[in-house]
This record gives structure tokens, sequence and C-alpha cells, in this order.
């Protein structure tokens, strides 16, 4: 009660003293020193405090990566087997993303053209049509306010302006600039069917996906109505969806069978419910791609006598420079993809700049010479090549491992960086947005918590920056492996200790 009854007393005086006193008082040692006892008696506390939440018994079966750091003192507030190899789910996404940042920049823009081998004449376009895709994720509704085929409209109407309205030839697209290998490496091949699993190419629209909305029949017995967006005949829908009681619960699966586009949709839907939307993974995006560009061309009145066409299906090898270019397409910069790939935890967006980064980088669009390119990065800022495992982007391999004091040295680095307000500003905000939108709301730490989440089955990771109550910056990572219980329960401990965080003071 002694050193309570001190600090108080010592509170009260330098409250109420001159700013020349202040000086003076905080001169003192022996006050310096019951300033530190306070600090570290309030750190210890916290640390005790975080030992009893990780012992939780729920967990006693699991295991705990944790390591808090002050990025203003150096200090380590906490830990707890940081060294040691977690997966790290969509975790990896921050490694994907800073990599990316530093190698490419934040105004990196990726560029898709539309070029033909042939010549116009009277209308009459005579000669192929190529899309040469660059790795762009961004070619979909995302940026343009919901309209999904609003670049490929856009081309149309150049070719319309151009004089064009017949094309003696085929659509022909170009998925060269990465390798074949179109789901990352350590994939679940039953999660192919799922958007989070869409697969990768060089040339991509819409996610690689078609969007679902399902309706209740008018009554019950009565088929799903389904609506898919885009509009296409690229893939086949087999609706076995049955509208049910108003008082029965909404339950819908799907399945799309490996190398095909044929889309089984089976359950039930109340016949009160919501329209209940899901986004479905293709088969061949770069078929897809040309597939739907041909479609649009023809509702805009162009006619076209050849097919859509994979240039892997033809032994064509287009010489670009000496195409014309009749259109062509600029995504957003990087600064706004990492904010889909972050905040949103998009794991298409995530393995196409991952491949970005391979080919740019290491002369090929594919998985070996990405993973070269962000390891070679990392271990520039001090994260040893051999000690991390990497094998895709977006963290949805199981195979990929890294150590909770990885993650904070990634953190701590780019922090220091110029070009850290872009990292920062990509991450979930607590209670706000992307995957936290709904955690730690009305705490602390609501409006203050930048992490990414992860999550594949039995991992659960949240990694990123916050402030204590005195404002000082920390940055921490908490990984989970091997639990059993709901998810949730993984969650609250996360949130917990966030909300600690956020009320902590040394004062």
């Amino acid at each position: 009660m002694g050193k309570r009854l001190l600090l108080l007393t010592l509170t009260v005086y330098l409250y109420s003293c001159a700013p020349a006193q202040k000086i003076v008082v905080e001169e003192k040692p022996e006050l310096q020193n019951e300033i530190s006892y306070y600090e570290d008696t309030a750190l210890n506390q916290l640390r005790s405090e975080f030992n009893e939440i990780f012992k939780d018994p729920a967990f006693s079966n699991a295991y705990w990566g944790v390591i808090v750091q002050s990025l203003e003192t150096g200090e380590y507030i906490y830990r707890l087997n940081e060294h040691k190899s977690f997966i790290p789910a969509s975790n990896t996404k921050l490694f994907t993303t800073a990599v990316a940042l530093l190698k490419l920049g934040p105004e990196f823009r990726y560029k898709t053209y539309l070029y033909t081998d042939g010549e116009i004449k009277n209308g009459t376009l005579y000669g192929n049509l190529f899309i040469r895709g660059s790795g762009d994720p961004t070619i979909s509704g995302r940026f343009t306010n919901g309209d999904v085929i609003k670049t490929f409209k856009d081309w149309a109407d150049s070719l319309l302006k151009a004089g064009i309205t017949r094309i003696y030839g085929d659509i022909i697209g170009d998925d060269n600039y990465f390798d074949d290998q179109y789901m990352g490496t350590g994939w679940a091949w039953d999660d192919e069917t799922y958007w989070y699993s869409a697969h990768i190419s060089a040339l991509s629209f819409n996610d690689n996906c078609v969007d679902l909305e399902i309706y209740p029949g008018k009554k019950i017995g009565d088929p799903a109505i389904i609506k898919v967006n885009p509009n296409t005949n690229y893939v086949q829908i087999k609706n076995q969806v049955i509208t049910v009681h108003p008082d029965s619960t909404t339950k819908i699966d799907f399945f799309r069978a490996p190398g095909t586009n044929i889309i089984n949709v089976f359950g039930k839907i109340s016949l009160k419910s919501k329209p209940y939307k899901e986004s479905i993974t293709v088969h061949n995006p770069t078929l897809y791609t040309v597939t739907v560009f041909k479609e649009v061309l023809e509702s805009k009145g162009i006619k076209i006598t050849g097919s859509p066409v994979d240039i892997d299906d033809t032994f064509i090898q287009p010489d670009y420079e000496k195409m014309k270019i009749l259109a062509s397409y600029e995504s957003p910069p990087l600064s706004e993809i990492i904010k889909v790939i972050n905040k949103r935890s998009q794991n298409f967006y995530a393995e196409q700049v991952f491949r970005t980064l391979g080919k740019i980088f290491g002369g090929e669009g594919s998985t070996e010479k990405s993973v070269e390119v962000v390891k070679n990065t990392l271990s520039q800022i001090g994260i040893p090549p051999d000690l991390i495992s990497i094998y895709d982007g977006s963290g949805l391999s199981r195979l990929n491992l890294v150590t909770p004091f990885q993650i904070l040295t990634l953190l701590n680095y780019m922090y220091k960086h110029e070009y850290f307000s872009y990292f920062y500003e990509s991450l979930p905000i607590a209670g706000v947005d992307g995957t936290l939108e709904t955690r730690m709301r009305k705490t602390r730490a609501q409006g203050n918590v930048r992490a990414k989440t992860g999550y594949v089955q039995y991992a659960r990771a949240l990694s990123g920056y916050i402030k204590t109550k005195d404002g000082e910056m920390l940055a921490f990572a908490m990984i989970t492996n091997n639990y059993l219980v709901p998810t949730s329960v993984a969650n609250t401990i996360q949130d917990i200790v966030c909300q600690r965080l956020a009320e902590f003071s040394r004062k």
C-alpha cells in the first residue's frame, strides 16, 4: 500500500507543478525508480494475465504461438513459443503483400491488351482477336460498381468506334504469362468448387467465378430460382434446390466436378428466405474470359464467325510487336489491390500477385520462382529463407510454416518503411471492416486494431498493430494450431488479448 500511496502522491504532485518544477522533480532518481517500478508491475501483471489466458483448458491439446513488441522501445511485451513453426493460414498474405509493395511499389498497375493479327476492311476484321493476360486479378465488378462485364463492354465500344461490326476469326485468350499450375501447392481437392480456391491464371475474369443468386420458388415444393452473373452459357447449372416451409432453415451446397463447368446446386431454401448468394469457381478461366467477351460482343451487335479459344489449344505463336492494339485495360494501383487481399482475405488476388512476383523478378510465373523471390526478399529483412516454409501466396496451403517471431520481424520492418501507410491501410480494422468487421466492437480495440486474420481448419491466426491506452504502438502475432473447439473460442481469446493491450498503460 505504501508504494501505491507514493505513486498517487507523485501523480498529483506532477500534475500540479509548473513546467520548470516538473523538470526538477523528474530528475530525482528515487522518483524515476518509483515510475519504473510501476511500469514493471503493470507489465508483469499483463504478462501474468496472458499466461492464464493462453492456458485455457479448451486448448490443452493445441498450441499457441504469441509475440507482442513495442515498436517504440523495442521491448518485448509478451512471448510464448515465438520461435516455433505454425501453419499461418491467411497470415501468409502479410508476406505476399509486403513483398509486393517492396518489389513492385504501391503505384504498380497491371495492363491487359486486346490485339489483332488481321486487317479491317469495310467494317469487317479479317483476323483473330487476342486477349493477352498479364496476371491482372481485377477485371471484374469489384471496381466497377458491380458491373462484372464493364471492361468487355468498353472494349466492344472501342471496336464499334473503329468501325468493326463483323469479325472473321477467333477470339483467343493468351494466359502464357504464368505457367499452367492452376491450383496452389498443397491445396485441398475438395475445396476446388468454392470461391476461395479459384483457379490461378494469367488471364482471368470475375475472380474466375460465376456469382449465383438463389431465390425461393413461388410455393412450397417448387424448385428454387437461380440467377447467374455473368449471364453466360459457359457454365451449366443443375438445380436441385427445393423451396420449403417458411419456418424451415435454408441449407444449400454446391459441387463442380473437377475438369467440368457443370455446377450442381442442392439443398433447400425457406419460402421467406432472402436471396442466397455464393460464388463458384470455373474450370479454365482463360476460355471463360474469351467466351464471355464473345457473348458481350454479340450482344453489342458485332457478328463473329469464329470461336472462343484457349491459346494452349492452338499452334499459334503470336508476335505482339507486329500486332495492332485495339483496346486495353489498366488495373487500379497495387495499393488498392492489397486492400482486397488483406481486408477481404481474397485468396485469388493473393495468388495472382504472388505469381506476378515470380514472373517479373524470377523470369517465370510459377510457384517455384514466386517462392524464390519472396524468400530472397524476406532474407534481406532478417528472415532466413531456410527457416520459413512458403508454398503459396494466400495461405490456403497447409504446407506453409512460419513462426510468430518471423511475422513480427516483417511487421517491424514494414513499420519503419516508407510504404508503411499503404501496408497499414490494407489491414482489416477491428469492429469496422474486412474480416474483423464484427469483432471487438464496443471495446477500446475497436477502430484501433489493424490486423490480418487467418483460418484453415485447425489453425487460427491474428497479427498486426495496436495502440495502447498511452498511444504506444505495438506489433503482435498470435497463432493457434491443432485446436478442436469451435473457432469462435480462439477468436474470443485473441479479442480479449487485443482488448487488454488496448487498455494497457505504463503510467
